[in-house]
């Protein structure tokens, strides 16, 4: 019998070693805008909820404490002007990843379903497919799908890598097309708070949704927002028809988040001053690095929202990866969220305001 493994592609990241190496035999040292990981320090009223909660000697719930629901169903409503939430639209989840990676197997699906996803994204969408021996496919217009046995469609916007935005009016095209052809709409909304040249909507909105949540459910992140990535602290929302029977097969699996996260959550979704404050952190970054690949010969396409930008100098990804590592600065290369983006290359902001400076003096 084949191993796991064998339905996986290649670990992308592999690809970047030898580059990687490159850029950090810079004098000054690497700059690495390849990964989107947070580098600033996690707010202190989080990590003093963190703290505080760490005398936890019992097993926590998969559903979570009903205070972190509370905060989950209050944030939504806040924050994504989404109504009538109550408990049981709202899951937690051990970090956004984990729940694409798994949620085809969760649903049940198998040979004979098909899942998609847009034509340049995160590559985990493809992986949960692989997983769960699903087919999948790609596309620019969901809408311009054949519904026969597509069971799951993936949103994501704002999107990784492009920061592209879907506006309200496509939402809510897109959601009345899924729900008249019984497809499960999974919006993976996790940089919605990161929009500087637009303003993201979640599937979640009454004006997306006609103030129902069947057959739409949304994924959101504390990862980028409250920089918790190593936390693994997320959630999803939406239509309980869909959440309550993955509530049952995540306690079978043991899928819970830790108690004192559970706690450092209800503290970050409680407060919207931190966010502001990273907010400018990043967008200040944004500009000086958007200005300097402009400078360089670079043209930025979409960027309008997330914690990338999406910039090409029309020559294959590689080539300006090992351009840029020659000067020390490590970015993704676009193919690794699909072919369509062999021309591209996917710069991270999140890097330190120093780092920063260095790339942009490089450029």
């Amino acid at each position: 019998m084949s191993a796991v493994s064998d339905r996986l592609p290649t670990f992308p990241w592999d690809k970047l070693e030898p580059y990687k190496k490159t850029a950090a035999a810079h004098p000054d040292g690497i700059v690495d805008l390849s990964v989107g990981t947070p580098v600033d320090p996690v707010p202190e009223l989080v990590q003093k909820a963190l703290i505080d909660a760490a005398d936890s000697p019992g097993y926590p719930t998969v559903w979570g404490t009903p205070a972190l629901r509370d905060a989950i169903c209050g944030w939504l409503e806040r924050r994504l002007g989404a109504r009538e939430v109550t408990h049981r639209h709202v899951l937690p989840v051990v970090g956004s990843k984990e729940l694409v990676a798994w949620l085809p197997t969760q649903l049940g699906l198998g040979p004979g379903d098909r899942v998609a996803y847009p034509r340049l994204a995160y590559p985990t969408y493809e992986v949960g497919a692989r997983l769960a021996r699903a087919a999948y496919e790609t596309y620019d217009d969901p809408r311009d799908l054949d519904p026969a046995g597509l069971k799951l469609l993936w949103l994501n916007s704002p999107s990784n890598p492009t920061g592209q935005v879907l506006g309200k009016d496509e939402l809510t095209e897109i959601v009345a097309w899924a729900r008249a052809h019984g497809v499960l709409v999974v919006s993976d909304e996790c940089y919605l708070e990161l929009g500087w040249e637009a303003d993201p909507v979640s599937v979640l909105h009454p004006d997306v949704n006609g103030g129902s949540y069947d057959g739409i459910v949304a994924v959101h992140s504390l990862s980028k927002r409250s920089n918790l990535a190593g936390y693994r602290a997320a959630f999803i929302a939406g239509d309980p028809a869909v959440l309550g029977p993955l509530l049952e097969i995540r306690k079978h699996g043991g899928m819970m988040t830790s108690a004192p996260t559970q706690a450092a959550v209800v503290a970050a979704l409680g407060d919207d001053a931190h966010v502001h404050d990273q907010r400018a952190r990043y967008a200040a970054r944004r500009e000086a690095l958007r200005s300097a690949l402009l400078s360089h010969g670079f043209r930025i396409e979409h960027s309008e929202a997330s914690l990338y930008l999406w910039a090409t100098r029309d020559e294959p990804c590689w080539t300006t990866v090992a351009h840029l590592a020659d000067l020390g600065v490590l970015v993704a290369p676009g193919d690794f969220y699909g072919p369509a983006g062999d021309t591209f290359v996917r710069v991270a902001l999140t890097a330190t305001d120093e780092r920063i400076a260095a790339a942009v003096a490089r450029l």
